[in-house]
């Protein structure tokens, strides 16, 4: 019997590095601070594993873990949580079903983390509304050059 495994058995994943999710968080709680809002900001790698957290002083505690599940799931599908209710729009059994999920985050404040087309990770803040939520995600993308 020939044998037919392949020369190898595992692939090398493309994630974001220490020290640009540092600037990356930096940046976005200077935004917040810009905006007079406290926010929670995470930032996972490509597989929706934690690679930073900040939290401003006075942040809602209950936005640790929303900030963490934003970024897990921008990672994890590859879009902004904002698109969401777009995506389940169209689609009675999604919409029905998909939001139940744990960890799944649908509205604002969480954006992938893309290098030269490939996602690197996820970026999630939690603290202001929606929108000011994406806006300072933005702000982290911007300083490390993905904006």
């Amino acid at each position: 019997m020939k044998n037919s495994s392949p020369a190898s058995v595992s692939v090398s994943q493309a994630v974001i590095s220490a020290e640009a999710a540092s600037i990356a968080l930096q940046a976005t709680v200077a935004h917040a601070t810009t905006l007079g809002i406290n926010i929670n900001v995470a930032i996972t790698d490509s597989a929706g594993v934690l690679a930073g957290f900040l939290r401003m002083p006075g942040a809602f505690l209950h936005s640790i873990d929303i900030a963490i599940d934003k970024a897990y799931t921008s990672a994890s599908f590859g879009f902004p949580t904002s698109q969401w209710m777009k995506v389940l729009a169209g689609d009675e059994a999604l919409r029905a079903g998909l939001p139940l999920r744990p960890r799944l985050v649908i509205f604002g404040g969480g954006v992938p983390i893309v290098e030269n087309g490939v996602r690197i990770g996820g970026i999630g803040v939690s603290g202001g509304s929606a929108e000011q939520d994406e806006e300072c995600a933005r702000a982290g993308l911007h300083a490390i050059g993905l904006a």
